[in-house]
């Protein structure tokens, strides 16, 4: 990166941690960091999406729709995230290039499955091999989002459930009165309250989404703990690094870097959910009215 950093053997000291830490590799372990708020940002809005959509449909009048929203909190809940992490990106990319199977090559007479292995023509593959590597790191990428969205929905129709069910009864029995049909009740008077209900476990869930970002390694994507490994080690399996055993530095960075993203969490979520307790006929609304 920088012009006295052209002769390596020339470099010692000061001059040698400032090369070493503006490499290449080093670039694209702080490109990772971006990679992971990234994630966490795409991920929650669809995860709230999931959630929603499940909270709304174990509360549906239709039984089969209900069961459908009762047995996805149910199932996923029940099953160890680390099953669903590896299930679900696998699960959908064989199932897309199972379709372009039938869709790009009819000819194909091979069997499919052919022992363990999930074979398919070139042009089905997906990416196909001369993408470019930007095309597979993204593709890798929109896969832990989906995986990720479809984990912490469930978990998140769990708490969006209970939290409409925590609003109080009379409000809606009130705006029935007052003659609103079922789903101006539903959109004017539960989804505006159940917010303020919700948010403690919505808290929650974002915390353990922090937490669970590690797991991108698992899932192929070249995270904050696959570069944290790969340069704190002393050799890798192309080449060997002129140091030491450094990894107890890297993780220690990663330790602090996750320190901060959740101290800064709680101090944003506390302010959010003083900002929606606001009027609120809660506990904490009482407090700030009384304030």
């Amino acid at each position: 990166m920088f012009a006295f950093c052209a002769d390596p053997k020339s470099l010692e000291g000061a001059s040698w941690m400032v090369c070493y830490l503006t490499s290449g590799k080093h670039l694209m372990f702080y490109q990772s960091f971006f990679v992971v708020i990234g994630l966490m940002i795409v991920t929650v809005p669809c995860a709230l999406a999931m959630g929603f959509a499940g909270a709304l449909a174990a509360r549906s009048h239709f039984a089969p729709l209900r069961w459908i929203g009762k047995g996805y909190a149910a199932l996923v809940r029940g099953v160890p995230d680390i099953a669903f992490f590896l299930f679900v990106p696998l699960a959908l990319d064989q199932g897309l290039e199972y379709l372009r199977q039938k869709v790009n090559c009819p000819d194909w007479d091979q069997p499919i499955r052919q022992g363990n292995d999930f074979v398919v023509c070139p042009a089905a593959k997906l990416p196909l091999s001369s993408s470019p590597q930007w095309v597979h790191e993204t593709y890798a990428i929109i896969l832990a989002v989906i995986a990720f969205a479809f984990v912490f929905g469930a978990f998140a129709s769990y708490v969006l459930t209970g939290a409409m069910n925590a609003v109080p009864k009379a409000q809606l029995e009130t705006a029935e009165a007052y003659g609103m049909s079922r789903r101006q009740t539903t959109w004017r008077i539960l989804i505006p309250q159940m917010w303020v209900y919700a948010l403690p476990g919505l808290s929650n869930l974002w915390m353990v989404l922090i937490k669970a970002t590690p797991l991108l390694f698992i899932l192929g994507v070249e995270d904050i703990v696959y570069w944290a490994r790969e340069l704190g080690g002393t050799k890798t399996s192309a080449y060997a690094y002129p140091h030491g055993d450094w990894r107890l530095w890297y993780f220690l960075g990663l330790l602090v870097f996750y320190l901060l993203l959740t101290k800064v969490s709680d101090v944003l979520l506390t302010r959010l959910s003083r900002r929606l307790a606001h009027g609120q006929a809660t506990v904490a609304g009482e407090e700030l009215r009384r304030a």
